[in-house]
């Protein structure tokens, strides 16, 4: 069994420590998720493995032609190469292997009666069989395909960052090392890429270790989760719901414990105070426990994972965004054809669908950073932005973490009007006060990001727009923003390919299909794509049209209509209010279902009045985008 082994791993990173002393095995056939918040050390730790960087002290143990290979989170790729060239200019053993058999054969067919060229050719040829080199480059273009990647010949330096990093998954994939090790994997994958890298994962024959903030990536490809927390390793059996229900029982366990602790320490404490009369050295022991306890208890508090964040904001009047007949090209790209929509307070709309297509093109319309080609975009007055973009802003990097949040202010006030300093936002989101004169540049990735985003959250919008907010962000944080979201007081845009993330915070969806076609659903994610998978399962005479509709909904009737007539005119008076009064109720219905969790007769009636309630509120949607249409308001 190829096994690796590594005992009393340590490394640093300035004055923290990143793992202290950890232990762990990884066997053949393991599926590994790790996890833990952004700079604890997971891509420290897998950049030890793969003997990128050293460790301080400790020792790993490989059986003899051991491999790894490695996706980094950014790639490394030669930008004057093209696709093809450069996922074999890899140094693993079966590139140099077929790079060694297109040389020989070159020289070969140059001179095939040099005695020296034969014996080079068949040992080429042996190599060939030896490393199963053969079908490689069948291999690497069918896995480029499932990766959206058709045109080889293009070069390197011509691909979007999400385009280089599906080439570097397709190099590292087709290495297929003994242990195959992934950071941040399914970031600018479409979900049938990572539908499709689920189940070669599945089939893969080596062993995997996996940085990933998609929790349903998670639970369909790990068998185990490894958490960095505070420089220990602690491994749980199972997926990631597994790990979720472990964790649960042993905060209620740790809870009930800490309560058990507190009420010792005050009866050991009303005994301490009654004086040292009748003491004697039996009692000793006991003292010594009062120390020990009283150490315990009244030891500060240990940053855990999780982030709360409580943010006042401003209120959000009935009007927010309303994009009536908006049309937009950019180059050759047709992204928006008089596309007709109306986003409400309290609205959480999540937007998805192919890379390309001008999701994040939208969120910069509404933004102000890309004016229409023609069409209107109005935005209430009370609307205040926030703008999470997928690319954060530049942050100096010599600037210290505390002065960078007090440009913003201050302090920002909470929900109950309480005013928080930034020292205090900092610590709820996992920055100590030892960190707080950091120098940004010394922070990592993700810990940049989660930086970025309490600086968007302390300028308390109503209107939050966020564009990919799950990459480079760990489990913790998202988990948190999940719990953020629900209760903020205003609504949210969100761009995302993260399947667990859309579920958790979208309750209406527009998809972005390509060539300017945008339809929409109302309910989770996960039942547009059980829809989709069953509408293609389908023959196509059975194929029905999905309930998403595509916002241009015009006919030839249509065409020759005006104005509207004097019903459709009271109609549109009202129907904005009627969509507000379905909102309402099905927001009732939501806080009924959670007040009664443990009534599943009165849960599924809920579920039933919900689900009516969102075919009406599609019904009036529909109808509000054709009246629109001839309106002049």
């Amino acid at each position: 069994m190829q096994t690796l082994k590594a005992e009393n791993l340590t490394e640093t990173y300035g004055t923290k420590t990143l793992f202290d002393h950890i232990n762990f095995l990884i066997n053949a056939h393991d599926r590994i998720g790790l996890i833990g918040t952004n700079g604890t050390g997971k891509t420290s730790l897998l950049n030890v493995l793969a003997n990128i960087d050293p460790q301080d002290s400790g020792e790993i143990e490989t059986p003899k032609n051991y491999t790894v290979g490695y996706l980094r989170q950014t790639p490394t790729l030669d930008d004057n190469m093209t696709i093809m060239d450069a996922v074999f200019a890899g140094s693993q053993t079966v590139f140099k292997t077929i790079r060694f058999y297109e040389e020989t054969l070159e020289k070969y067919s140059a001179n095939p009666e040099s005695a020296d060229n034969q014996r080079q050719f068949e040992l080429a040829e042996q190599r060939m069989n030896q490393d199963d080199a053969w079908t490689a480059e069948s291999d690497v273009k069918t896995i480029l395909t499932q990766l959206h990647i058709t045109d080889l010949s293009q070069k390197i330096g011509t691909l979007s960052g999400g385009q280089q990093k599906r080439v570097d998954l397709a190099q590292t994939l087709i290495q297929a090392p003994d242990l195959l090790m992934l950071d941040e994997p399914t970031n600018h994958l479409d979900f049938d890429s990572i539908a499709w890298l689920e189940k070669y994962l599945a089939a893969y024959k080596g062993a995997l270790l996996i940085v990933t903030h998609d929790r349903y990536f998670l639970d369909q490809v790990a068998n185990q989760i490894w958490e960095l927390s505070f420089g220990k390793l602690y491994q749980y059996p199972g997926n990631y719901q597994a790990y979720v229900a472990e964790k649960a029982v042993q905060e209620e366990q740790a809870a009930s414990q800490s309560q058990k602790q507190h009420q010792l320490y005050k009866q050991e404490l009303a005994w301490m105070r009654r004086g040292p009369q009748g003491r004697g050295t039996k009692q000793q022991a006991r003292i010594n426990r009062f120390d020990t306890l009283s150490d315990s208890v009244n030891a500060p508090a240990k940053n855990t994972d999780n982030i709360a964040v409580q943010l006042g904001q401003q209120r959000l009047g009935k009007k927010v965004i309303s994009l009536k007949d908006a049309s937009l090209r950019l180059g050759s790209h047709l992204i928006l054809d008089k596309f007709t929509d109306l986003i409400q307070a309290d609205e959480r709309v999540g937007i998805t669908g192919n890379n390309g297509t001008g999701k994040s093109t939208l969120l910069n319309v509404i933004a102000g950073r890309i004016p229409l080609d023609s069409g209107t975009i109005d935005i209430g007055e009370t609307v205040k932005l926030g703008y999470y973009t997928q690319k954060i802003e530049p942050i100096p990097e010599d600037k210290r973490i505390i002065n960078y949040l007090s440009e913003v202010g201050a302090g920002v006030l909470n929900a109950n009007g309480e005013r928080i300093s930034v020292t205090n936002l900092l610590e709820q989101f996992l920055f100590p006060r030892a960190m707080h004169g950091t120098l940004i540049r010394k922070l990592s990735g993700g810990e940049k990001r989660r930086l970025y985003l309490l600086k968007i959250l302390m300028q308390q919008p109503n209107v939050l727009l966020l564009d990919e907010p799950t990459n480079d962000l760990d489990i913790g944080t998202l988990t948190v923003l999940e719990d953020y979201l629900a209760n903020f007081q205003g609504t949210v845009i969100t761009v995302s390919h993260d399947r667990y993330f859309l579920d958790k915070v979208a309750d209406h969806l527009l998809i972005f299909e390509g060539h300017d076609k945008i339809a929409h659903f109302s309910g989770r994610f996960t039942n547009y794509l059980h829809q989709i998978n069953e509408t293609q399962q389908v023959s196509e005479k059975q194929v029905q049209p999905p309930e998403p509709t595509s916002s241009k909904n015009s006919t030839d009737d249509q065409k020759e209509k005006t104005k509207l007539t004097y019903a459709e005119q009271l109609e549109w008076q009202t129907i904005e209010a009627d969509i507000d009064k379905l909102e309402n109720q099905k927001k009732d219905c939501q806080s009924q279902m959670n007040a009664t969790a443990d009534d599943y007769g009165k849960l599924a009636d809920l579920q039933k009045e919900i689900d009516d309630l969102d075919a009406q509120i599609d019904k009036k949607m529909t109808r509000w985008e054709y009246l629109s249409q001839y309106t002049t308001d």
